[in-house]
């Protein structure tokens, strides 16, 4: 991936995009997905018995955010573990749910499991670029048991860009071309639209590519890059008949990733003086990721109120995370993990030596371990839902049922390189051989099947739903280092058999007023090779909702009652723990309220002034209910009402905009509480503590012509220093301010 590539893909775009382009853009594509979402609309989620949010693309557009935590700091009750400053590698939880790699929750594009393996490994190394979104919708309580198999704190659909819901015969487009500091770039087009083909019959096409790279925030101390680089394409092919009642559509994806990211953080002495530094011993450190899509989607109305949806689908991903493992302890007997080193520097001299690497200095021989963390997924799956829409005597129904077959595979197949510091150069003298630090498959088959009702009786909405988990995992393992694997030396096998009810109900009180509440099982699969109890819990909300042309509203409690809270060990986690090992966390209590509410003060009607506002509040406290020890290390010694890591107690967002005809300008204030690095109570030690921050961004737009306008964004206005966090190594900064500027055309 070069700079010559995104110049290519501009040309690609810009040839395609023919005299007679549209210029009203996107639309809906027949919305053959509708039937795989909980709402439709931004307005359906008024009259939906539980917490679900949209997020539209309008409300993408305002600040153009490439980074997926900017984004859903506008939906309470998600809680986000900052890590590379550029939302790389997210982590996401939702209602207490843990956030590391977002593998308790259900992430999804165009309604297909995102996760590379979301059943044998669900941590979440490659992640849809925001920049070809539509739309994001944000299900939580009883409306995320639609999806699964993580139904513990609620479910994330994101829906890229559809084939352009164009008059027949014509073509609409869009470029944007950004440029910013850090050497930040951005280059995005799309291009497509609907010909007739006779026969009541329509052929759509779309082409649409993203670019995205930096130089990077941070500086190794001798020098090397620290950013990224991104080319992201996708194809979409589709047939339709003329009264939209059918549809097929092929889709495919690719993204190529290579970003110079480290687990490696700084001490909090060295975070004080120079908080975007990065150590020598982090030079080697790089991400290489593949990943490709193919999605076939069907849709029929087969009568006037009953339709199915089938989706065909397989993703394949590759990742290399070539990464400073761990250094070599003072007694030259084994290794010291990077964050008890880091954690605790005076003790551990000899190891901080090795690791900063300073000019003149000369290390240990083979005292850097670097692993290669060589990955390869597949998931392939099938899925289908019919809708139909009835009444028993005065009773509405819409009767949802669905089955989903799923497969998935992970497949690790790693060695360890040492290094040695020479004159603040990393110089090899161990290679290892491929497949000698971890040889190991684990592999998942999944049935789901899933059954809803939305019953409107005058008034009173009910949803009743079940779902049904039945998977078979199976972990195998060769002995390390044989590539051929002809004979396992290990093979473990599991079968998971679970029922996931829910229900949801909403009272209409007017026509502006809902009253809500609703309960349902949460659920999160075992990994392949765990023997730890199952993750479930009990959760219920309750709240009410009102809406209308001036003001929209609306304030939700929640309690996630778990039974058993599970904790996976990552790499990402940090510690001294097995990767693929899990924790059982006991019995956790989360409870909490969610705030939403917005406003729009005048028009733009007849040159007027628009001043929309909006905020965005989240309360949560979540604690542990029983004593244990652990060698999870984000846990460790765990006492009663001990705060779980990573949950800050307050997150705010409040927005602020000026419209006019030709012109916007908005802006967004993002606070978040300080919370804990690990599990405890009553002061927070330095070395645990994840500050507070206040971020303001900024963003204008001014329309040149109907067709072109200037767009500029500023992320962290006052370039607030904070600590992001301790996982997985060593204290980590937010991003900096960074900026971009440039123009949208709109063809």
């Amino acid at each position: 991936m070069r700079p010559i590539k995104a110049v290519s893909l501009a040309a690609m775009v810009a040839g395609l995009a023919s005299p007679a382009l549209a210029e009203n853009g996107l639309g809906e594509s027949g919305q053959p997905l509708n039937a795989i979402t909980v709402t439709a609309s931004k307005q359906d989620t008024l009259d939906i018995g539980g917490s679900v949010q949209r997020i539209e693309i309008e409300e993408l557009d305002v600040y153009s955010y490439s980074d997926v935590n900017r984004i859903l700091r506008q939906v309470p009750g998600v809680f986000l573990q900052e890590e590379d400053g550029f939302g790389l590698r997210p982590n996401i939880g939702i209602r207490g749910s843990g956030t590391d790699r977002s593998a308790r929750v259900t992430i999804m594009e165009d309604g297909i499991l995102k996760a590379p393996a979301p059943y044998s490994a669900p941590a979440i190394y490659y992640f849809p670029r925001m920049a070809r979104l539509h739309a994001i919708e944000v299900a939580k309580g009883p409306a995320a048991i639609k999806y699964g198999p993580a139904t513990v704190g609620g479910a994330i659909n994101f829906f890229a860009t559809p084939i352009p819901d164009v008059d027949a015969g014509t073509v609409a487009a869009r470029v944007t071309a950004l440029a910013g500091n850090y050497g930040g770039r951005r280059l995005h087009g799309w291009v497509g639209g609907w010909n007739p083909l006779g026969g009541g019959i329509e052929f759509g096409a779309l082409m649409e590519g993203v670019y995205e790279a930096s130089d990077g925030f941070k500086r190794i101390d001798i020098g090397g890059s620290t950013g990224f680089e991104i080319i992201d394409t996708t194809f979409r092919v589709g047939l339709r008949t003329t009264d939209r009642r059918h549809s097929l559509e092929l889709k495919y994806q690719r993204n190529n990733e290579r970003s110079d990211e480290t687990y490696l953080g700084l001490t909090l002495e060295d975070f004080a003086a120079s908080p975007n530094r990065r150590y020598n011993g982090s030079q080697e450190d790089r991400m290489e990721v593949s990943h490709e899509t193919y999605q076939l989607t069907h849709s029929s109305e087969l009568a006037p109120s009953v339709t199915i949806t089938n989706i065909a689908y397989r993703t394949d991903t590759s990742r290399a995370w070539y990464k400073l493992n761990d250094v070599r302890n003072a007694a030259n007997t084994g290794w010291s993990t990077l964050s008890s080193v880091l954690d605790n520097p005076a003790a551990n001299p000899l190891q901080m030596d090795d690791l900063v690497g300073a000019p003149g200095f000369t290390g240990r021989a083979g005292a850097l371990r670097v692993r290669n963390n060589n990955r390869v997924y597949q998931s392939t799956g099938v899925q289908s839902v019919i809708s139909a829409g009835f009444s028993t005597g005065t009773i509405g129904h819409t009767l949802e049922v669905s089955a989903r077959y799923h497969e998935d595979s992970e497949d690790r197949f790693q060695q360890d390189d040492r290094y040695q510091i020479v004159n603040g150069r990393m110089v090899l003298t161990t290679p290892g051989a491929p497949g000698s630090q971890d040889n190991r498959r684990g592999d998942a088959q999944a049935w789901s099947f899933f059954v809803r009702d939305t019953i409107e009786a005058g008034p009173v909405t009910i949803i009743p739903g079940l779902r049904y988990e039945t998977i078979d995992l199976r972990q195998t393992r060769w002995a390390l280092g044989d590539a051929v694997r002809a004979t396992p030396t290990a093979v473990t096998e599991r079968n998971v058999d679970v029922f996931i009810p829910g229900v949801s109900a909403a009272v209409r009180l007017g026509e502006d007023l809902r009253l809500i509440a609703g309960a349902h099982r949460g659920f999160a699969s075992p990994a392949p090779g765990s023997n730890v109890s199952i993750e479930t819990s009990w959760n219920y909300e309750a709240g009410f909702k009102y809406g209308n042309d001036a003001l929209r509203m609306e304030v939700i409690g929640f309690f996630n009652d778990y039974s058993n809270l599970v904790g996976s060990c990552t790499a990402s986690t940090g510690g001294d723990c097995n990767i693929g090992d899990q924790f059982e966390g006991g019995k956790v209590d989360v409870k909490g309220i969610e705030v939403l509410a917005g406003s729009t003060f005048g028009s733009i009607a007849d040159g007027g002034v628009a001043v929309p506002v909006s905020l965005v509040y989240t309360l949560t406290d979540a604690r542990f209910r029983s004593d244990f020890v652990s060698g999870y290390e984000p846990w460790g010694n765990v006492s009663i009402d001990d705060r779980l890591p990573y949950q800050p107690k307050h997150q705010l967002t409040l927005n602020a905009g000026v419209e006019i005809a030709r012109a916007r300008l908005n802006g967004t204030m993002n606070w978040v509480s300080a919370a804990r690095a690990t599990a405890g109570q009553g002061p927070v030690a330095a070395n645990d503590r994840i500050d507070a921050r206040a971020v303001f961004d900024l963003s204008a737009e001014f329309d040149v012509t109907p067709q072109l306008s200037i767009f500029a964004t500023v992320q962290n206005v006052f370039d607030e220093v904070y600590n992001a966090g301790f996982s997985p190594s060593g204290a980590r900064p937010g991003a900096p301010r960074l900026w971009l500027a440039g123009i949208r055309s709109r063809l």
